[in-house]
């Protein structure tokens, strides 16, 4: 795991948990934050979830053309609260609490399986989604991602590169600075403040049948006024 430069990335240890900030530093990487049994938990869980693929998400696919035919499925109501309740995390908590104004909390996160081909394109995850009830959309404060396949290879792509803008760059398209390239290796977890500018590199042929399986998804503030 590696930065641009190729300078190894300083990853947080588990024990490190408790004593991190997003105010300090706006990406968290944990490896091995899941156990084996774990991820098999979840796999199991995927064999069973009903998937869909991009090309069934006319909304999707519109935002991510030529990104392949990745596929999306909904978490079961054990899965979830399994979830949840690794993630009951004083970072989050502290983040998501220190904005102001806020009418409610809420959090979405679904599976995701990448094969050979697929990608996703950069992007800074501030399309906010849809009105609820007529509601201003929640807005996105903290996105997470993390792996529960069984193996991956360096050679199979897949790795999620985090940006920065680069300095006095002003246009609608800013010029970009990758900062942090992500091997999806299994069991890791990774979090990051939103907006921030990211992509998934496409999966390489080379990895055959085998899947980038992950959950991913935002925790998520809602506000009676836009801020």
């Amino acid at each position: 795991m590696s930065d641009a430069t190729g300078v190894a990335l300083s990853t947080t240890q588990l024990s490190e948990l408790p004593s991190f900030s997003f105010h300090r530093n706006p990406v968290l990487v944990v490896e091995n934050f899941w156990s084996t049994e774990e991820r098999r938990f979840f796999r199991e869980a995927m064999n069973q979830a009903q998937w869909k693929s991009l090309s069934s998400l006319p909304n999707v696919r519109d935002d991510f053309p030529d990104s392949g035919d990745w596929a999306k499925a909904e978490i079961g109501p054990a899965q979830g609260q399994r979830f949840l309740s690794r993630l009951q995390l004083p970072c989050i908590q502290d983040y998501i609490e220190s904005f102001p104004n806020i009418t409610g909390r809420h959090l979405g996160f679904s599976y995701y399986s990448y094969r050979a081909g697929d990608c996703l394109l950069t992007h800074d995850d501030t399309d906010q989604g849809h009105p609820m009830a007529g509601r201003q959309a929640p807005l996105r404060r903290i996105a997470l991602v993390t792996y529960f396949h069984e193996e991956w290879r360096s050679d199979w792509g897949g790795e999620l590169i985090i940006y920065a803008k680069r300095p006095g760059h002003t246009s609608e398209k800013p010029d970009l600075i990758p900062t942090h390239c992500i091997e999806p290796r299994p069991g890791s977890l990774v979090m990051f403040t939103v907006p921030r500018f990211h992509r998934v590199c496409r999966v390489d042929p080379t990895a055959g049948p085998h899947r980038r399986l992950s959950i991913a998804g935002w925790f998520m503030t809602e506000h009676g006024e836009a801020l």
